[in-house]
């Protein structure tokens, strides 16, 4: 009856002065106009610049660098809209002219020396540039950056770490001077994440000291190959390796596919994988092999080696350990895909809301003004617990990238764990994001120019590629449980995969959580622990159920999934909370420990809220689960005043967002059409 009562009165006002028209004089009604949040919100409780530096951690001048290097060419499409200069790529044009355009972009940077030392360069600190230029690169486009990383990631990290001396000698710096381009030749039209299940051969000859490579099947065609329907002249082809008969399991191989001038070699054929519903910037191609020779030294022999009288030689004697030693070049892809999707989130979050804080719609009291959207504690929820969990999976980023630094044969399990887990999680996180971005934008979201939507196409092949994320998962919990047999039958601590906390005694939560324990460290660890143990423990439990019912190790865990999947999840949250308490503890500025303490709440409480697990296995009580609802929605209203300061402390320069973050009015305006 209210709102009838307001409408009834508001209508009569409209009517009396309907009446008094003839006498009054007209006025125009204010018009909607943009106050840029720089001015209209409170100033900045803590350093942008400080957050930026620990957020980004590494490489910030370089990264600059590039970004003025972008804006600077015409390539790089700049268009004023509104006052300002965005640069973006132009998805209007056809998937040919998108592939040409993108390989025109790579000779540019090429020419600028972006790529110097990628592959030849030593130690941390050309890693890390590395790692930060691509992720310039990804802000832009991401098909610009997967274009790349096939290139020096995957054929090139191939090259590196299954190659010898000879290899790369050969093959590295023609490789980063892109006087050769290379493809990964992995995936097969039957055969994706099962790697060891490919149907490609190659048939060692002893008589001519060459390798036969063949498509036996259709469904050995290589698929989705990146680079290699238009541009790629070599590709690191897996293949199954026969020796007089004798399967040795996948090896990798060396082969040329095209010649200088583009032109394919004999005996092979490719095709296109044809338009994508994103990344139509890299040209996926499908290859058939007919009876290809080549020579014994293309044989990539690191781990494996062939002899000229076709003996096999390998020090590893185990074919699952010489299998897993082949999978090494996708950790650095994982790497570089998990905290793509962190950029991609950000992108997201940074336009969604500067739009929201210039944005308004409806009026709470009679002729007030419209609210802001972000005002409304409803919008707040949609996008500040995504803008705090981007926040922690930043930080679990950056411990990614160090801990693939420190790679070594005793952390090898531990890097793939960590970054199979860390892909999963912030490859769906970036999804939901950009899902919830787009909607929280209305209308606007759906414009190419606004990004977002754009986005959602271009990374929406993140949980599929570099391996399926529930696949990931599963291995994640599958390596787990071996951490948690070996220990129980060793009767040893548990010293791996930062499962130490299992050797404590078991965390016990408080029968009555108030907002003070709700946001105390200690507490949002333990539950997080809690949760991890209970289910590595019923996990255990069930696959040894199974296992004692006669069912094959393998079956157990397939049977065991929803547990594993709770499990793969509980521990990917954990080791994220971590990394943000780490970032935390060593930042010694007291407003940013304010304000990252909130995020770590928030981050915390929305996990305990979303993840049905807390209540399902009875780490909270209903009771306990009203006290997180309601103290999310605390801290939400305690984040929103800094809103402006945390999406701008992302570091990503203005021409890299959308019109919608900028003035939206002026970019929609009938100047900006005659213009």
């Amino acid at each position: 009856m209210e709102k009838v009562n307001f409408r009834t009165q508001i209508l009569s006002g409209h009517l009396q002065n309907h009446r008094h028209a003839t006498t009054a004089t007209i006025c125009a009604s204010p018009c909607v106009s943009y106050v840029p949040p720089e001015v209209s919100e409170q100033p900045f409780s803590f350093d942008v610049a400080s957050m930026r530096k620990l957020m980004d951690g590494h490489n910030l001048g370089d990264r600059d660098w590039l970004f003025n290097l972008m804006v600077q060419s015409e390539l790089f499409n700049p268009r004023l809209r509104g006052g300002k200069v965005f640069v973006a790529p132009d998805y209007n044009q056809s998937m040919e002219q998108q592939r040409e355009m993108t390989m025109k972009r790579i000779e540019y940077l090429l020419d600028r020396g972006v790529f110097k030392g990628w592959l030849t360069g030593k130690g941390p600190e050309a890693e890390m540039k590395k790692f930060a230029l691509l992720e310039v690169i990804e802000i832009f486009d991401y098909a610009l950056a997967i274009k790349i990383g096939v290139h020096f990631l995957l054929w090139g990290g191939a090259i590196q770490c299954f190659g010898t001396k000879r290899h790369h000698d050969e093959w590295l710096s023609a490789t980063e001077n892109y006087l050769i381009k290379g493809c990964f030749a992995m995936t097969e039209l039957g055969h994706g994440s099962n790697v060891q299940g490919i149907e490609t051969t190659a048939t060692y000859e002893a008589n001519t000291g060459e390798f036969v490579i063949n498509t036996p099947f259709e469904s050995a065609q290589k698929y989705w190959i990146g680079v290699a329907a238009n541009h790629a002249t070599h590709a690191v082809v897996f293949s199954q390796l026969n020796i007089d008969g004798n399967n040795q399991g996948v090896h990798t191989f060396i082969t040329q596919i095209r010649d200088e001038n583009g032109n394919i070699y004999p005996n092979i054929r490719i095709a296109d994988c044809g338009h994508k519903i994103g990344l139509n910037g890299v040209d996926n191609g499908r290859i058939w092999f007919d009876n290809l020779h080549i020579p014994r030294e293309n044989l990539l022999n690191s781990v494996a080696d062939v002899s000229p009288d076709g003996k096999y030689l390998s020090a590893i004697k185990d074919p699952e350990q010489r299998f897993a030693a082949f999978l090494a070049p996708l950790t650095s892809g994982r790497v570089a895909i998990a905290v793509s999707a962190v950029y991609s989130a950000k992108i997201s979050l940074a336009i969604a809301i500067r739009y929201a804080l210039t944005r308004r719609a409806f009026s709470i009291t009679a002729n007030g003004p419209e609210l802001l959207l972000l005002d409304y504690p409803s919008h707040q929820r949609r996008l500040l617990p995504l803008l705090a969990k981007t926040y922690a999976m930043s930080f679990a980023g950056n411990y990614l990238k160090l801990l693939y630094l420190k790679r070594s044969p005793q952390l090898i399990k531990t890097i793939h764990v960590v970054s199979s887990a860390f892909k999963a999680t912030l490859t769906w996180h970036n999804l939901r994001t950009l899902q919830e971005c787009r909607e929280a934008c209305g209308g606007q979201g759906m414009k190419t120019e606004n990004r977002i939507g754009q986005l959602k196409g271009e990374y929406d092949a993140q949980p599929t590629f570099e391996g399926d994320n529930y696949v990931l998962m599963q291995q994640v919990s599958k390596a787990l449980l071996a951490e948690y047999v070996a220990a129980k039958m060793r009767n040893k601590p548990f010293k791996e995969l930062g499962l130490e906390h299992m050797n404590r005694s078991c965390p016990v939560i408080p029968a009555q959580l108030i907002s003070s324990t709700l946001r105390n460290t200690q507490f949002q660890n333990d539950i997080f622990c809690l949760r991890e143990r209970d289910l590595l423990n019923r996990f255990a439990a069930e696959v040894s159920q199974y296992r004692a019912q006669g069912e094959s190790k393998e079956s157990a865990f397939v049977v065991s999934y929803q547990v594993a999947e709770d499990l793969g999840k509980a521990f990917s949250d954990r080791a994220i909370l971590q990394s943000a308490i780490e970032a935390e503890n060593n930042v010694t500025d007291a407003s940013l420990k304010i304000i990252l303490g909130l995020l770590r709440s928030l981050y915390v409480l929305v996990m305990l809220e979303e993840d049905a697990a807390f209540l399902r296995y009875e780490y909270l009580s209903t009771d306990n689960a009203a006290a997180v609802r309601k103290e999310v929605a605390k801290l939400c209203s305690e984040i929103r005043p800094q809103a402006l300061a945390l999406v701008s402390s992302f570091g990503i320069p203005d021409a890299f967002l959308s019109p919608i973050a900028f003035d939206w009015v002026a970019a929609n305006s009938w100047s900006a059409v005659e213009n």
